[in-house]
């Protein structure tokens, strides 16, 4: 008989040569439990998206009462559907008054599409600046901005008039000019192996862009929802941007991306020509009603308010010589080694004591630590010895 293992292998399309081939069978809180029982520390929420845990029972509840009601009805933007009413509502709210007016989408990646859109209708310019080491997603548009030439080479030609800047390089800004539809940038840059940005650094940018006429779209695909510390991470900059984009943790476990921006932007769109942009599953009701319930969790749980305290103490225990730098804001940290080789060694060592861990996508020496938000005190130290354990072995 053909384990499910081999039927993976086999029939479902492969994202690289080396898959993890965890198999798992249920997922509670920050746990993961493959199909012999064993439990696996979840340190990278499902890369982002699980920030309140597996399964949050409100999450669940909502899912239900949904499912009991409709599910898919018709495309984006004909119909009232109260889950994506309600959800719209609830974002606006917690959001400054400028970035008033949400479209849905599926993913991250169709929520930087869309954004780039809406960059060159609102502008009537075709420049786009990226930034070096950037992700966006990986689709034809957002593999166009993203800042690695690697992932790149082998799907040209992409979209015209994109250049790149240095991250938290604020000569390069001036590259910002009236020719500019947007600027597409990561609050904290995250596939980078975690660069956190320059207070003074953000502010030029939002100037600059101001100066400029130049929409400033910040990507919080991954930062956003509490994982840094504070609801969304513009928020330690002073600054707002033009455009929001947000996905994983956006629903509570359940596929859905948005990007925001203020309705008279948003709004041209839907004319000259309309549809200027259409998605059928964008806004699912049931994704919706989970991605409000989990909002919901994070506001009403508050746990937004430990997330610096727990960052402190993985900073504190993570003391090791191996260990070159932590990196990083809240619970989204970058633990820099000096090669592939020990991180790799790492992550095996430590998935053999049950806790999953990984690297990123730009940076491979350095490994990710973004546990969901409700991690305790208790399990932050299970996890550090572990970590500590595994790098004792490397040679």
């Amino acid at each position: 008989m053909i384990s499910n293992k081999q039927l993976f292998l086999l029939n479902n399309a492969q994202t690289s040569t080396t898959p993890k081939m965890l198999e798992i069978e249920r997922a509670e809180g920050i746990y993961l439990y493959d199909t012999n029982g064993k439990a696996y520390i979840d340190l990278v929420s499902g890369f982002a998206v699980s920030n309140i845990g597996h399964r949050h029972p409100r999450v669940l509840a909502a899912i239900q009462d949904q499912l009991n009601k409709y599910l898919h009805v018709t495309v984006y933007g004909e119909y009232v559907q109260t889950p994506m009413v309600k959800f719209a509502e609830k974002l606006v709210s917690v959001l400054p008054s400028s970035l008033n007016n949400v479209y849905f989408v599926n993913s991250g990646a169709e929520a930087t599409e869309g954004a780039l859109k809406l960059a060159k209708r609102y502008t009537g310019r075709s420049k786009i600046i990226s930034c070096k080491n950037s992700y966006h997603g990986s689709t034809h548009g957002a593999l166009s901005v993203m800042g690695n030439e690697e992932f790149k080479q082998k799907y040209r030609p992409l979209l015209p008039d994109v250049s790149f800047i240095h991250f938290n390089r604020e000569a390069d800004l001036e590259q910002i000019t009236t020719e500019t539809a947007c600027v597409i940038m990561e609050t904290l840059q995250g596939e980078a192996g975690i660069r956190v940005a320059d207070l003074h650094y953000m502010q030029k940018l939002r100037q600059r862009c101001d100066e400029t006429g130049t929409l400033l779209i910040l990507d919080e695909i991954q930062a956003a929802f509490g994982r840094t510390g504070k609801l969304f991470a513009f928020e330690h900059y002073g600054i707002v941007p033009d455009v929001l984009l947000l996905a994983k943790a956006l629903g509570g476990g359940m596929p859905i991306g948005a990007f925001i921006a203020d309705k008279k932007v948003m709004g041209l769109l839907a004319e000259n020509p309309i549809l200027g942009h259409i998605t059928t599953f964008g806004g699912h009701p049931v994704s919706c009603a989970a991605g409000l319930a989990g909002l919901e969790v994070v506001l009403e749980e508050q746990l937004v308010l430990p997330v610096f305290e727990k960052e402190a103490l993985f900073r504190d225990l993570l003391v090791h010589p191996k260990i070159k730098e932590i990196r990083g804001m809240g619970l989204m940290l970058g633990m820099q080694l000096d090669s592939f080789q020990q991180v790799e060694k790492v992550s095996q060592l430590c998935s053999e004591e049950g806790l999953v861990i990984d690297w990123f996508l730009h940076c491979e020496t350095a490994m990710r630590i973004a546990p969901p938000l409700v991690i305790t005190e208790a399990e932050i130290r299970k996890v550090c010895k572990v970590i500590l354990n595994a790098l004792d072995q490397l040679t």
